[in-house]
Formats: C-alpha cells, sequence, structure tokens
C-alpha cells in the first residue's frame, strides 16, 4: 500500500503538504485519523481538510480511506457539534475519481451551505478505492457502510476532545442513498461508540437486480450495471465473460476508466454508452446467473432497525431508480415498523433529486438532532 503522502499527489499544488504520513495498519482502531491537509476556498468560512482514515476491508483486514471532512466556523456549541455524514453518488469506480480530489467538491455535497449554518460538521468519505489504492467496491453496502461510520469517527478526532459529539445522521443520493441505508444496517453492530439519529436517501439505489435490468435501455442505466460488472469482476471474482459480450467488454472497460463530476462528464458518457445496446450482455437477466444472483442479492439494502427513523426522498421522473422500486422498499419498511417520512417530488429526475429534497431532507435531520418525535407517512399513497 502506499503511504498517505502519495496518495496526496493528486491535490492542487498549492494545497499544504500533510506533515506526516502512516499507513492503516492492525494497531489502529476504525476511523483512526491516520493523516489530514487543508483543503482552500471552504464556503462560510469553514475549515475544510482532506483525509486519510482507517476502516476494514471486505475480508476484516484494515485499509486506508480517503474523504473530506468541512468544520464550520464559530464557537463549539456544548457536548460538541452534531455530524452530518455525506454518503456521494456515482463518481466512478478508479481511483482518480474521489469525490476529494474533484475541483466541485463543495459543490457536489448537497446541502453543505445549510449544514453548515447549522453547525454540522460534514464527514464525506470518498468510499474504498476511490482515492487510495486498490479496486472500488461500487454498490457493495458493507464496503460502504463501515467507510461511512468510519468517516463519522474520523471527524470526532479531527474535532478534537469536546469539538464533536457523538450523534450523527447520514445523508446520501443514489449510490450515497444504497450507502447510507447500509450505514444504518451495519451502525449498531460496526459502531456502537456512535448514535445514528436518522437516515435521508435520495433516489436510493435498493432492488439491485431490478434496477439494472430495468435501466438497460437508459443511458445512464447502461453506465451503472457496466460498472458494477467492472467492479465485481475484480472485487468478487466474478466471470464478468460469461455475462458479457465480448464486443462490450472494451467499452466497458473505457467507461470503468473514466470519472463523473458534472452534468458534462454524464453527457460526454452517453458516446460510449450507445456503443453498449441492450445485447451487450448475454444473459437474459443477471440474476439467473450465479454468482450474479447471490452478490446482487448481499448488495440489495434489507430493512432498518425500526429505531432508526429514515427520510426517502425520490423523483417522479425518474427514470434510472424507478420510483416504484423506491416505493416498495418503502413499504417493506414500514411494514418492518421503521418510521417512514417520504417525499415523491414531481417532475423531478435523478441527477437534481438530492439538490430539490435538501431542505427537506435537512429539516429533517435538524428535527433528529433536536430529539423530535420522528413523523411517518407509512399507510399513506
Amino acid at each position: 500500500m502506499l503511504l498517505a503522502s502519495s496518495l496526496f499527489t493528486a491535490v492542487a499544488p498549492t494545497e499544504a503538504r500533510p506533515a506526516s504520513a502512516r499507513p492503516a495498519s492492525a494497531g489502529s482502531a476504525p476511523g483512526a485519523l491516520l493523516d489530514y491537509q487543508p483543503l482552500p476556498n471552504a464556503p462560510l468560512g469553514a475549515a475544510a481538510y482532506r483525509v486519510l482514515y482507517r476502516s476494514t476491508g471486505l475480508r476484516g483486514e484494515p485499509i486506508t480511506v480517503s474523504g473530506a471532512i468541512i468544520v464550520p466556523g464559530g464557537p463549539v456549541p456544548p457536548g460538541g457539534r452534531p455530524i452530518v455524514a455525506w454518503a456521494h453518488p456515482t463518481t466512478g469506480v478508479v481511483d482518480k475519481c474521489a469525490p476529494s480530489l474533484a475541483r466541485v467538491l463543495y459543490r457536489s455535497i448537497q446541502g453543505l451551505p445549510e449544514m453548515l449554518q447549522r453547525g454540522y460538521i460534514v464527514a464525506a468519505t470518498d468510499y474504498p478505492g476511490l482515492g487510495t489504492p486498490g479496486v472500488h467496491p461500487y454498490l457493495v453496502g458493507v464496503s460502504e457502510g463501515r467507510a461511512v461510520l468510519d468517516s463519522v469517527r474520523a471527524a470526532r478526532h479531527l474535532a478534537g476532545p469536546g469539538g464533536a459529539a457523538s450523534v450523527f445522521a447520514v445523508w446520501g443520493h443514489s449510490q450515497g442513498g444504497h450507502a447510507a441505508l447500509f450505514t444504518g444496517i451495519l451502525a449498531r453492530a460496526y459502531a456502537p461508540d456512535l448514535t445514528l439519529v436518522g437516515v435521508a436517501a435520495a433516489a436510493p439505489a435498493t432492488e439491485l437486480a431490478t434496477l439494472m435490468m430495468a435501466d438497460l435501455d437508459t443511458s445512464g442505466g447502461k453506465n451503472l450495471t457496466a460498472m458494477t460488472l467492472w467492479s465485481w469482476s475484480q472485487v468478487y471474482g466474478a466471470p464478468m465473460t460469461k455475462v458479457v459480450t465480448p464486443a462490450a467488454l472494451p467499452v466497458i472497460d473505457a467507461l470503468a476508466n473514466d470519472c463523473i463530476e458534472t452534468i458534462v462528464d454524464v453527457l460526454e458518457r452517453r458516446g460510449p454508452s450507445k456503443a453498449l445496446d441492450r445485447s451487450f450482455l448475454s444473459v437474459n437477466n443477471l440474476a439467473d446467473r450465479e454468482p450474479w444472483r447471490s452478490l446482487l442479492a448481499r448488495n440489495t439494502p434489507g430493512t432498518l432497525p425500526p429505531s432508526i427513523p429514515i427520510f426517502l426522498a425520490q423523483g417522479s421522473a425518474d427514470n434510472l431508480v424507478l420510483p416504484r422500486v423506491t416505493q416498495d422498499y418503502r413499504a417493506r419498511l414500514c411494514r418492518a415498523g421503521s418510521r417512514v417520512e417520504f417525499d415523491l417530488v414531481p417532475g423531478v429526475g435523478h441527477l437534481s433529486i438530492a439538490k430539490d429534497a435538501a431542505p427537506a431532507a435537512l429539516d429533517w435531520i435538524g428535527d433528529r438532532f433536536a430529539g423530535e418525535t420522528a413523523p411517518s407517512n407509512c399507510g399513506s399513497e
């Protein structure tokens, strides 16, 4: 594994170099802060840092994960600042695609100014394999959830004694919604030192087999499926050649090595995506073939403990994460006893739902931090 100092080489040269560097080791606890350096131009007088912290890999091994932590200015309240963990949507599957390295970092965190104005520390993980060596386990729930939880621990270490509370909420979009749900599933067992007060997710990826096969007629859906196949073929050793036509393999490789930072990147990927017609898969349904069937089931989020309230936002015009799939997941949560606030936003598509839903999501998070009883519209259509 590379030392932390070499992991920062992609950051703009005007930024400060880290004072020290060390990789994750078995002797460091999950969430240990391994290194940090200031990031410029944080909004609203906040202090921002690119960080490296220790997390846990898929085989239980210590790994290094990067991310950004943004601390608001002003006096620290008694008990420390609450933390919101931002779980980002798809940016890519290779290390150069880390949001903490992107020019648009602050703009990519939906609701960041409002969170800072409310006095929240924002912990924004890159997830494993983005910004650090190794393959990014794309849409691998355990990997995402652990990285989110350990980013909160790292934020507490960075804030210092009394600077941050142990209470936090998680807020994510698309892949980040998937990560947010797995954070809720894992929190009690993996991070008993933290108190999760709520999970907010915009257009989360839930029923993966349904979403992937339903989305193959769209550019975004082809991208999602291609990146999943590319990542899982390396993370799990699942044989991509058993489910993909030979002609599609170089196109999938090209898509896997490009990043998505802005809407321009989304549009640029439409060209390569058109080369993947629906028949780029050599099977009718990935869920019909092992090991893909088991992997899709393993990484489809189940229900959360009923004690954790949930906010779900979904755009009615979303053709990537289909509204009916999110509504079905909401129904599963409600049947399991969760308190779910579901917000269906008319006419909104996938790319803008987090921006449009952020004010309502942050009001909901603020009420959770205040200890108010979570609302629920379970039972209403």
